[in-house]
């Protein structure tokens, strides 16, 4: 009964707002920072398998470090881990068995046909510790302090709301919690054409982006594999 009544009260006090509340123009969308960078992942017809033969192989430093970059991550058992921009899923298998069956591994991804696979590999490879999540373009739907640690692989160029996506992050992480972000160096007259026009903007850039967002920098980490990438690592305030 309290319930409804307040319900009552809602309506109430909505319809007995100043008409000049109802004039106020609605607060405008954020704009997409980089127009149409994931039409080709939100395309219901993706090609998985494609991609799998592009990301998981050698030739692509990621695929070669992964490894090392698992060991840097330095995760604990009973540690919670998001794998923001799972993509096929390569790190996923790494991640359930590093943080043990006493932690979890939340697989997101925009794009569903990614996260379907994931949910696929996950069951094939009896990984129970791990949750396929469909996330949004401007939010990693998890719950508030959900997560220990959040990782970002060579994905967050492709953040079309990078201040709505960090401000979820945040919030997704416990105070403390760990986020490592790693992505292509982008550097005029030295990196590929692909990068300078792939890439929006430098490591400096995205540093200060994730840094305005509530996180402070606690180190680069150098990976010899690495010739095209950067590591860096954050916590959150």
């Amino acid at each position: 009964m309290r319930l409804f009544a307040s319900a009552i009260l809602f309506v109430v006090a909505a319809l007995s707002a100043p008409a000049f509340a109802q004039e106020t123009a609605a607060p405008s969308s954020p704009q997409s920072v980089k127009p149409g960078i994931n039409d080709k992942f939100l395309d219901p017809d993706l090609k998985v398998e494609e991609w799998v033969q592009r990301f998981e192989v050698e030739s692509r430093e990621i695929f070669h470090a992964r490894d090392e970059i698992v060991k840097q991550l330095k995760l604990k058992p009973g540690d919670r881990i998001a794998d923001i921009g799972t993509g096929t899923g390569l790190f996923v298998e790494p991640f359930a068995k590093a943080v043990g069956k006493e932690g979890w591994v939340y697989a997101i991804d925009i794009a569903p046909k990614f996260v379907e696979r994931v949910g696929k590999l996950a069951k094939e490879l009896h990984l129970d510790n791990v949750t396929p999540v469909v996330g949004g373009e401007d939010d990693i739907r998890l719950a508030p302090q959900s997560i220990d640690v959040a990782f970002i692989c060579d994905v967050y160029h492709h953040f079309e709301y990078p201040q709505a996506s960090l401000a979820s992050i945040h919030k997704a992480l416990v105070p403390g919690g760990q986020l490592v972000v790693i992505d292509f160096n982008r550097i005029p007259g030295k990196s590929r054409d692909w990068t300078l026009s792939h890439v929006r903007a430098g490591k400096e850039v995205f540093r200060q982006e994730i840094e305005d967002a509530g996180f402070e920098f606690v180190e680069e980490v150098k990976l010899s594999e690495f010739q095209e990438n950067y590591f860096l690592r954050f916590t959150r305030k």
